[in-house]
């Protein structure tokens, strides 16, 4: 499967998010909706993005005892999402909680995935392969990590081993919070299947057109 672009539609609200989705729709399949606008929009956000045909990537990072874990996994399931995260700190019943009750809604199951470290963390390789390791041992789907470690992790946890990688900066962008970047190219000759970009998208005076330089960044590395 080609590494695909995920979109962080990182806005405070509804409003915001569909106008954002109107000028991507037409050229990206994938949207991640994490904390600020989940809160602001709850599932709303995710039926406007549905509705256009896109997919949903819900980056709630769960952690909590398994037993709530299991039940967040259950409800973001339900709410038709086709991918949600978890902490891999959490640890390894955690994880697999939220694979249990991501199994229960009805539909097919959403890929579940843990967070190892946060890409505007210190990290060394050693740290996230161990706890890639627990993922993959949990039953996960996959893990989000930098890039810079997607081809030692591809090489210890195998090639369907899914890598999302955040901290994506093309070469024109700026570098912003992120410590641990790499280009859309270099992360997809390092086995990223997905890519997450949010700010050099949504701030480019037109998203649209970012987006699709993206694409063609990411078509060089393939």
């Amino acid at each position: 499967m080609p590494t695909e672009l995920i979109v962080a539609v990182d806005v405070p609200d509804l409003a915001q998010a569909s106008r954002v989705l109107d000028r991507l729709a037409d050229s990206v399949r994938w949207f991640k909706v994490g904390l600020q606008l989940f809160t602001a929009a709850g599932p709303a956000v995710l039926r406007e993005i549905r509705s256009r045909g896109g997919k949903v990537f819900l980056d709630l990072k769960f952690h909590d005892i398994p037993n709530t874990v299991a039940g967040a996994a259950e409800s973001a399931a339900a709410l038709g999402v086709e991918m949600f995260n978890v902490h891999a700190s959490g640890g390894e019943a955690m994880m697999r909680a939220a694979m249990e009750g991501g199994a229960k809604a009805p539909g097919a199951r959403p890929l579940v995935i843990a967070v190892t470290i946060l890409t505007s963390q210190p990290a060394t390789e050693a740290d996230v392969l161990k706890l890639a390791r627990s993922a993959k041992t949990s039953g996960l789907d996959g893990v989000v990590c930098s890039a810079r470690e997607a081809v030692a992790l591809k090489r210890e946890l195998g090639a369907d081993f899914k890598l999302v990688c955040p901290g994506i900066r093309p070469a024109w962008s700026e570098k912003g919070d992120q410590n641990r970047i790499v280009t859309p190219c270099d992360a997809v000759k390092a086995g990223a299947d997905y890519i997450v970009v949010g700010r050099p998208i949504l701030a480019a005076p037109n998203p649209a057109e970012a987006a699709k330089r993206v694409i063609e960044e990411m078509k060089t590395g393939s």
